[in-house]
């Protein structure tokens, strides 16, 4: 989204069940004043299928995106992969946003949405409300099934998502890998309040591993904080990325 300016570009990263798409908006308004590049995370939408879904690989996907100085914004999964990035190839890296995740493991898995998915039977869905009314018995919560219908392909009768492989990496996906060293450019942590995925007990680590850290949250917003509140988080960003 947009051409290259003197500012540096910004990377963004999605997270579990995401796309590209999903950012569309707040990288199409961010593109005012930089560059930004949105991209699939592997496994996910037109990006490539894969074996791994480790944060490892996933960093050395996104290393390999950018050249020259860059921005880097992550949101849930995309957040542990640049946080990854940022310990082991931070080449390049001037400032990074963590949207609502922390480098710790969670217990928050996903598995029963990939279920969800698999027990919509394709061959009789003619258009995204046919796909809908299927979910709806086993996803109750309409802004999740409006996510995850973004990454149904109806045309094709597939999802854009390598369900099999993130269903087998999904002790990868809710963990944090073991790394050492630390980030010492600018990070923000930005959060929801009314999520529970950073804790004032998640701190210390996070200052061990990003020394610059700060924090800030939302009001009135969960984990799909750019989702709930777009205006809000996109003033944040520009506020950090701008200091």
């Amino acid at each position: 989204y947009g051409e290259p300016t003197s500012q540096p570009p910004v990377l963004i990263a999605h997270g579990l069940f995401g796309s590209a798409r999903n950012w569309g908006v707040i990288a199409k308004r961010l593109s005012d004043t930089r560059q930004v590049i949105v991209v699939d995370m592997r496994n996910h939408g037109d990006s490539f299928r894969a074996d791994t879904q480790s944060y490892v690989d996933m960093a050395g996907d996104l290393s390999e995106v950018m050249s020259g100085e860059f921005d880097l914004l992550g949101h849930s999964m995309g957040g542990k992969a640049a946080m990854v990035m940022a310990l082991q190839k931070p080449a390049g890296l001037r400032r990074m946003i963590v949207a609502d995740i922390a480098p710790v493991g969670y217990s928050h898995t996903q598995t029963h949405l990939i279920e969800a998915m698999r027990n919509v039977d394709l061959s009789v869905v003619e258009k995204r409300s046919d796909a809908d009314e299927i979910l709806r018995a086993l996803v109750a919560e309409d802004g999740v099934r409006a996510f995850l219908l973004q990454s149904l392909d109806v045309r094709e009768k597939r999802w854009k998502l390598n369900l099999d492989v993130l269903e087998h990496q999904m002790g990868e996906i809710i963990g944090f890998p073991d790394v050492s060293g630390s980030f010492d450019g600018p990070t923000l942590f930005l959060s929801g309040a009314a999520s529970d995925y950073v804790l004032p007990d998640h701190r210390p680590t996070i200052k061990q591993l990003f020394p610059k850290a700060r924090f800030a949250k939302i009001p009135d917003a969960g984990h799909w904080l750019h989702a709930e509140k777009p205006r809000e988080f996109e003033a944040a960003v520009r506020v950090f990325l701008d200091a």
